[in-house]
């Protein structure tokens, strides 16, 4: 009856072990995208993976039926907001940018490029879970989607012409 029972509580950790074997890989790289780091510096992505399966695993035994790793990704999406937020307001637009592909965009447009073209979330699903308007999406995926194809220009170099001996 012991091994029995034994045998049954090790179901839950071995079915999680299998899904941290095969999506933490994918969520890592989710949130390398997300918080803009170099894929082999990535502390604050690997942070939020953490987070993301710590709950996923405090939440498996209620799962039932619900797709595991759309909760991780739900988990990640929504504290990544929360720290970008709690960041941008304390630091201001004055920090530097991560290195990162994605660094030229917005916290919430790297968002929401990550959910949309990485991870395939439709635009009604993307917009329920940041708690904004479809149209709302839609124009800051688009607006992000631009900013990448057209990258914005740094300054222009100061140009000195020639020097002119006072007369």
């Amino acid at each position: 009856m012991r091994e029995r029972q034994a045998s049954h509580d090790a179901r839950p950790a071995r079915e999680f072990e299998a899904f941290v074997a095969g999506a933490a890989g994918r969520l890592l790289h989710a949130a390398t995208l997300l918080t803009a780091e170099a894929p082999d510096a990535n502390p604050r992505a690997r942070r939020l993976l953490t987070l993301a399966l710590a709950h996923t695993y405090a939440c498996w035994h209620r799962l039932r039926g619900e797709d595991p790793y759309d909760r991780a990704r739900q988990y990640l999406a929504t504290r990544y907001a929360r720290e970008a937020w709690h960041q941008h307001a304390a630091i201001g637009r004055d920090r530097p940018r991560p290195p990162g592909t994605l660094a030229v965009l917005t916290p919430q447009e790297r968002l929401i490029v990550v959910l949309r073209l990485y991870e395939g979330v439709a635009e009604e699903q993307a917009a329920a879970l940041l708690g904004l308007p479809t149209e709302r999406v839609r124009a800051i995926c688009d607006r992000a989607i631009t900013t990448l194809t057209h990258p914005p220009r740094g300054r222009a170099p100061t140009v000195r012409g020639p020097k002119v001996a006072p007369s």
